[in-house]
């Protein structure tokens, strides 16, 4: 059989492609770097002597990960990197839900990194300390943030694209570091320390912001596991976020749904009306139906549009190409 030589090349270039088409997602797949687990210190503060078993759950149904993590004593991150091509300088931490009774690591966690990562982004899976010892949490996320920092130059990230993400209690923990920062110790003998844990900007998905009684009557598991059974006036007051937000809190998306039954969606109305109170620039939306914890999974309603409205704002923020 002969053909002319413009059809033979019209036969290659079909075959080339086919090949292609073939052996460019394995590529791909085998060039991204496995996610790696690092611990926030060597042994954390409040650790100490401390007798637990870290226990994970998986879900249902061994097709979906869907994992339960509880009893936490020495936290860590798992940092997923992207292909170096694909890297935008912004990172952000991710703090899973959970009550902080345990941890949602898998929906609220690994599989949002990778959602990060596939966009060019940093992304480090918090893996934090929960009741019994929910009180050192802020501890982790503040040292998680240094972590990110400290690390800026060797994983590419710009020093001023470094921010938070959480879920439910997560968002809750989110927003307390969002709004309890500092910029770190110089005279620290751990250079991690000397690094600033301020959050560039923020991302609360169905989040617990106050701990007053009014917004946290339905989710008030989180509170009792945060602060115990009787908080004080002085306690309720240091964690309710919303009364912590200044001119220097970063700039904040926040989504919720009115359908929720486990955190009223006033918690993100609350946080998002102080966020414009002092002049914070902000975008918040509001769907009608979807139960709390829905994630970035299909639940066939509007409310699965929200990554997609996440990765607008992020690109017009600059954190994304």
């Amino acid at each position: 059989m002969r053909c002319s030589s413009s059809s033979c090349l019209t036969i290659l270039w079909f075959v080339g492609l086919f090949c292609s088409s073939l052996t460019t997602p394995l590529a791909a797949a085998q060039e991204l770097p496995s996610p790696e687990e690092i611990p926030l210190w060597g042994v954390a503060p409040g650790s100490h002597n401390v007798a637990g078993v870290e226990i994970r759950k998986e879900g249902l149904d061994p097709n979906v990960p869907d994992a339960w993590v509880t009893g936490v004593t020495q936290p860590t991150l798992t940092v997923y990197q992207p292909l170096a091509k694909h890297r935008n300088g912004t990172a952000v931490v991710i703090c899973p839900g959970g009550g902080y009774i345990g941890l949602a690591i898998d929906k609220e966690g690994h599989e949002i990194a990778r959602w990060f990562r596939d966009r060019g982004v940093v992304a480090a899976v918090l893996k934090y300390r929960t009741a019994p010892m929910a009180s050192f949490s802020l501890k982790d996320a503040q040292r998680a943030l240094r972590i990110v920092r400290s690390r800026a130059e060797d994983w590419h990230v710009e020093r001023n694209r470094i921010g938070i993400m959480g879920f439910s209690a997560g968002g809750h923990l989110a927003s307390t570091a969002g709004t309890h920062d500092d910029q770190g110790d110089p005279a620290a003998k751990d250079p991690i320390d000397r690094e600033s844990c301020h959050a560039d900007f923020l991302v609360l998905a169905y989040p617990v912001i106050s701990m007053r009684g009014e917004l946290t009557l339905a989710s008030s598991h989180s509170r009792e596991s945060l602060l115990g059974e009787s908080p004080s006036p002085e306690q309720i007051k240091q964690f309710s976020n919303e009364r912590h937000v200044s001119k220097d809190t970063g700039p904040t998306f926040l989504v919720h749904t009115s359908e929720d039954k486990v955190v009223p969606v006033e918690n993100s109305w609350e946080f998002y009306s102080a966020l414009r109170k002092h002049n914070v620039l902000a975008e918040l939306h509001i769907f009608e139906r979807g139960a709390h914890g829905f994630g970035m999974r299909s639940q066939d309603l509007p409310v699965d549009s929200w990554p997609g409205l996440l990765e607008a704002w992020m690109k017009n923020r600059g954190l994304l190409r």
